[in-house]
């Protein structure tokens, strides 16, 4: 990835150049080598949102947890990548897969799918790819036999949970709005 100063605007990424992987035992590569990067979120290797067994585990547990479940073929998310190497990732997998989301969800409910986070690296941040992500992620997940997808973003002017997308980018996709997971999250639905 191209190097550029904090002042410099994004890069202008070619978007049509971007293949989505799921991230399986045979592409786990890609998405390890993604978050070992200086400034990928390898703190949290997306395990804050899954059932881990403890409250607080340490990075590498949670970077051995999450292998632990790719490598037995749970469903984890999707890589964007260029040239077969990850540019950016996003979270999104069966419901059941994660810790409860909201106060208000219903678990008897079957079918439903989750998008949790994104992470985009600052220098291609701003030039849509996000939005692809996020459109990769609807195929994957309807693709994979969601009937529901449900997401938990912010509003932009959100101080906080940033990384799970923002409510308008959602919204421009057809997801409507069910409530609120605590006072920043909005939950947000999409039906097949």
């Amino acid at each position: 990835m191209p190097k550029r100063s904090n002042a410099s605007p994004p890069e202008k990424l070619d978007l049509t150049n971007i293949r989505f992987t799921e991230v399986t035992p045979a592409t786990r590569g890609s998405f390890e080598t993604l978050f070992e990067q200086p400034g990928a979120p390898k703190y949290c290797w997306c395990m804050a949102w899954r059932h881990s067994g403890r409250e607080h585990i340490q990075n590498d547990e949670k970077k051995r947890q999450m292998m632990a479940r790719i490598d037995a073929g749970a469903p984890v998310g999707i890589v964007a990548e260029i040239d077969g190497k990850g540019i950016a990732w996003c979270s999104v997998a069966p419901r059941d897969t994660y810790r409860r989301l909201s106060k208000r969800q219903d678990d008897s409910e079957t079918g439903v799918w989750s998008i949790v986070c994104f992470y985009v690296p600052r220098v291609l941040r701003g030039g849509g790819l996000a939005s692809a992500l996020l459109d990769a992620a609807i195929d994957h997940a309807f693709a994979k036999g969601a009937r529901i997808i449900e997401a938990y973003p912010v509003a932009e002017a959100s101080p906080s949970y940033r990384f799970m997308g923002f409510r308008d980018m959602f919204a421009s996709r057809g997801f409507h709005e069910a409530g609120m997971a605590g006072s920043r999250r909005h939950v947000m639905r999409l039906e097949h």
